[in-house]
């Protein structure tokens, strides 16, 4: 079995679903946070054939027709990792190739001890270009939301 996230991840984690929770209610679009299972296909894989399956901290989804089970197949809009000592090396190689490879629009990376967030956005060759790099007082405006904030201040004062 594997340890809890720490409290502060924790933290981190719910102050973040509660703006986007908060941003996406009565739209379209929804935001699931972990435990939540991501199956994400590679080539042509159907649901059952794909191997590669996470658990982001959160999940933004627009097209919820892979929607099943405990989680997702297909290829989310937006996915946020609050990385760790422990999980840092996946969540920058490992996850960060994946969620490219796929199509992912916005990977987000946030830094607690830091207090930054690196967001990654696929540019029009479906590669990450370089990351916006965001401190605790910022505002992070989304492009798949251009009408949308994420107020960072609230989000790293908890911890």
């Amino acid at each position: 079995m594997q340890a809890a996230p720490s409290w502060q991840h924790q933290a981190l984690s719910a102050a973040l679903l509660s703006q986007f929770y908060n941003y996406l209610s009565g739209k379209t679009c929804k935001v699931f946070a972990s435990p939540f299972d991501l199956r994400l296909p590679k080539g042509n894989e159907r649901d059952e054939q794909t191997t590669f399956v996470v658990q982001p901290d959160l999940v933004v989804l627009c097209d919820k027709t892979g929607l099943s089970g405990t989680g997702y197949y297909g290829t989310p809009d937006l996915v946020i990792e609050i990385s760790s000592p422990s999980t840092s090396k996946s969540d920058k190689l490992l996850k960060f190739n994946k969620y490219e490879a796929a199509g992912v629009k916005e990977y987000w990376i946030v830094e607690p001890d830091g207090r930054f967030v690196s967001v990654f956005t696929l540019q029009i060759n479906k590669r990450y270009g370089r990351p916006e790099l965001y401190t605790e007082t910022d505002k992070i405006r989304t492009s798949i939301f251009p009408d949308f904030e994420v107020d960072l201040t609230p989000v790293f004062e908890g911890i």
